[in-house]
């Protein structure tokens, strides 16, 4: 039997179908690849071309830097950062003025509340007076004495004028520039009329005996003054002139009381602020020092102050605090600035200080007719209490080169006629004015 046979097929023929596929398949991968090879090439040549363009540039900054000295070239790239940071720098400026401007205010209230409140203190200001109530106008006669010797012995015991005024019966007034003399005198003559025995040699000892007890009081105010603000070490002797602070009195406050009070503001203010606590506490302690002393040159209390603690050698700071805190000198540190706004707060709160009205306007007058007095003066007006006094002259009759002079003169009289608490400026003003009118046609 015979077979036929057909065309005969490979069993691979699958597998090379299978293979073109997967061959095909690679050879578009790698034309991807080829493809995304070709772009990144084309990319870094790019950075490469950027990148050697800003060598050239590097390389040209250089060639400019090489010319330069080392600080120059600083200066140059000071100069680019400054740049660049100057909007920012700006931003940041302006913001923290405005977080100022926010707090600033409500800051200054609470240190200032806090301030007065640790300066409070349990007193109303007291009103000095130099006069003596007499049991009856026979006392009178017998306090002259015979020839009016008690009263001579009486005024030279104390050096205290005595007055005797009709319009005010049954009273003598004590005068005197020294308050602790007027003390003395005024405690003598009610412990002589008490005794009875009215006499030269009684009144001697009697002023000498009062004397003693006065200066023991002062003392122990001073002590005790020294101790409430918490100084401590300081010499006997300047302890005794504070302890005059119990008899000195200006405007009806005590001096004791003003610069107790004084000093707890200062303290307070000084410890909110981050300054120098214990020159804070001796300058407003002795900042009014002055106005006790009656030894020495003349001058301001606030030139007595200075003088006197120098003689104690205490430090510098202390004595700038004493010296500015009437702004006699321009402020040299925060204390002292400290201390007259302390100074500022106790005297001028409302009830510290009053003066009599009266005699107010009569130390204004006063004033005023001691400039006018002088030759030359057209006009004077008395300003702020008396502590300014603003002088017009007339320029026909005094020149620019006189004009010290007369100021000086003005200056030294006031000082020595016109009890004036602090230091009084004269201002003078020479005007000199011309005028033309036009010529109708």
């Amino acid at each position: 039997m015979q077979r036929t046979f057909g065309p005969i097929k490979s069993n691979n023929d699958g597998g090379f179908v299978k293979q073109e596929a997967e061959l095909a398949k690679r050879e578009g991968i790698l034309e991807e690849r080829e493809r995304q090879i070709s772009e990144k090439q084309k990319l870094i040549d790019e950075k490469l071309e950027q990148l050697e363009k800003i060598r050239k540039d590097l390389v040209s900054k250089l060639e400019k830097v090489s010319s330069v000295s080392r600080d120059e070239a600083q200066k140059i790239l000071l100069e680019n950062l400054d740049q660049e940071l100057a909007g920012e720098i700006s931003k940041k400026i302006k913001e923290a003025e405005e977080e100022i401007k926010l707090t600033a205010d409500e800051k200054a209230r609470e240190v200032l509340a806090d301030a007065i409140r640790h300066g409070v203190t349990d007193y109303i200001s007291e009103f000095t007076t130099s006069k003596v109530r007499l049991p009856d106008e026979e006392m009178k006669g017998r306090i002259i004495g015979k020839e009016g010797r008690n009263v001579r012995t009486f005024e030279q015991a104390t050096g205290v004028d005595v007055v005797m005024d009709d319009e005010i019966p049954g009273t003598l007034i004590l005068s005197s520039f020294d308050p602790v003399r007027r003390e003395i005198a005024k405690v003598s003559l009610e412990r002589l009329m008490e005794d009875g025995r009215i006499q030269p040699q009684r009144i001697e000892e009697i002023v000498q005996k009062t004397q003693g007890d006065i200066n023991k009081l002062m003392r122990q105010a001073g002590e005790k003054l020294c101790h409430d603000v918490g100084v401590y070490n300081l010499p006997v002797e300047l302890v005794d002139i504070i302890g005059r602070f119990k008899y000195r009195y200006s405007y009806g406050q005590n001096l004791i009381l003003h610069t107790q009070e004084e000093t707890q503001i200062g303290i307070a203010l000084a410890k909110e602020l981050g300054a120098d606590v214990n020159v804070v506490r001796l300058g407003c302690l002795l900042h009014d020092i002055g106005k006790v002393v009656t030894e020495g040159d003349e001058g301001t209390h606030v030139d007595k102050g200075v003088q006197l603690a120098k003689k104690f050698g205490l430090p510098e700071k202390v004595i700038n605090c004493i010296a500015e805190h009437h702004e006699d000198k321009p402020f040299s540190a925060v204390e002292s600035i400290i201390v007259y706004i302390a100074d500022a707060i106790s005297g001028g709160r409302p009830g510290a200080r009053h003066e009599n009205v009266g005699d107010y306007i009569k130390r204004m007058d006063d004033i005023e007719k001691i400039a006018i007095s002088f030759e030359g003066v057209e006009k004077a007006f008395a300003v702020q209490a008396g502590r300014e006094v603003r002088v017009i002259v007339t320029p026909e009759r005094i020149p620019d080169e006189e004009l010290p002079k007369l100021v000086h003169d003005i200056a030294e009289r006031i000082s020595k006629e016109v009890m004036v608490p602090g230091a009084v400026k004269i201002t003078a003003i020479r005007e000199t004015r011309y005028s033309e009118t036009t010529m109708t046609v």
